[in-house]
């Protein structure tokens, strides 16, 4: 692949067992997890329990509706709140939240972030025993072109759930960030310890404004916070505005495959159903180990980056077809490597990912070509 480490060595990923913080044994969403209440001290309330409420903010999305499916998967008390925006098909979402049904039973609430009185409302019916929220305007290029539109939602929506939790004392907050905040001069592979980031994108701006609202939220009012930054995620539903969705729909239609720049530019693809693992550890996460605030920041990425060149030719294999390459010029917001330094997760979270981007790669395209067109590019 190419990427050597600051540190002058390749770093190598070790597959190990996915365990939650009793030893159980994660194996893809559906995962062998048992949420039951776990205190280490009296009167500690833990996001672990039986069962527990779940309010989940983007759940039609891509991510959030793996995340959906396996809190049910554990039997989970379950709210969505999404307002199945037009950033890409509603349809899609819509087809989302009827596959999630099909799993188990949910509370469903169309409302925007944004809209705070709504939102309290709703937090107020369900009072849930943590908040995961993942709804975001996402896309580093519409960024550029609407960054108020992405300061409202992104920022704004995020600290009118921090003040939800403040008002309701939630007992904890999951946050979806972004390897983005990275931005394009930190070293590889990217640490949660590394300081004066500097994001090259109003979307990455947004994440890491989000990410400090959350520690102050934490430090002013004791809110435990632990925000995950998701590393270039794809797997079944990915946004069809995304590298491999639109790379494999290009490839099947035997359209050109736009590369812009040189095709050296790297990421650290990682499978859904692994991220939807490190989630499932943050909310058993123990926070009494914590110290000074309660707020933890990990990465979850696969730490194995590939070219873009090199996946283009994975998705050749994948496909059993060839790609046209469309050569283009680099595009404003783009990083040069994203690179995930995962120990910090596999330390806190038991997070260790078990799906290899060749394996990920065939099981999109099984997908891709086992939907129906119109829930797909």
């Amino acid at each position: 692949m190419g990427f050597s480490s600051s540190k002058g060595h390749p770093h190598k990923l070790k597959p190990v067992p996915l365990k939650d913080s009793r030893g159980t044994t994660y194996a893809a969403p559906g995962f062998a997890v048992t949420l039951t209440r776990s205190c280490s001290n009296p009167g500690e309330r833990s996001v672990a329990g039986n069962p527990k409420r779940f309010l989940l903010t983007g759940g039609a999305g891509f991510i959030g509706s793996h995340v959906a499916e396996a809190l049910l998967r554990n039997h989970a008390r379950l709210s969505i709140v999404d307002n199945l925006d037009e950033f890409y098909s509603p349809a899609w979402k819509k087809a989302n939240l009827k596959s999630i049904r099909k799993i188990g039973p949910f509370d469903f609430f169309d409302q925007d972030i944004c809209a705070m009185d709504r939102l309290r409302e709703t937090v107020s019916s369900v009072r849930p025993d943590a908040i995961i929220h993942l709804a975001a305007r996402a896309g580093v290029r519409p960024s550029i072109e609407h960054p108020r539109l992405y300061e409202q939602v992104n920022v704004a929506g995020t600290v009118n759930l921090l003040e939800i939790c403040r008002e309701f004392q939630v007992p904890r907050l999951i946050f979806g960030s972004s390897s983005s905040v990275y931005g394009a001069g930190s070293q590889a592979p990217f640490s949660e310890e590394q300081i004066g980031l500097r994001p090259i994108s109003p979307y990455a701006a947004t994440k890491l404004a989000g990410e400090l609202f959350c520690y102050t939220y934490a430090h002013l009012y004791s809110l435990p916070v632990m925000a995950l930054r998701f590393f270039t995620v794809y797997g079944p539903r990915q946004r069809p505005d995304l590298a491999i969705h639109k790379f494999v729909a290009r490839i099947e239609a035997g359209k050109p495959l736009p590369i812009f720049g040189d095709g050296e530019t790297g990421r650290d693809y990682t499978y859904v159903d692994d991220i939807v693992a490190g989630v499932l550890g943050a909310l058993e996460y123990n926070f009494a180990s914590t110290k000074g605030a309660p707020f933890e920041i990990c990465n979850l990425g696969n730490s194995q980056p590939v070219k873009l060149s090199e996946l283009v030719r994975m998705l050749e294999r994948a496909a059993g077809k060839k790609a046209i390459v469309q050569r283009e010029s680099p595009q404003q917001g783009d990083v040069p490597l994203t690179w995930a330094d995962i120990s910090k997760a596999g330390k806190l979270l038991g997070y260790h990912p078990q799906t290899s981007l060749e394996e990920g790669l065939k099981k999109f395209v099984a997908w891709y070509r086992a939907t129906a067109p119109g829930l797909r590019a």
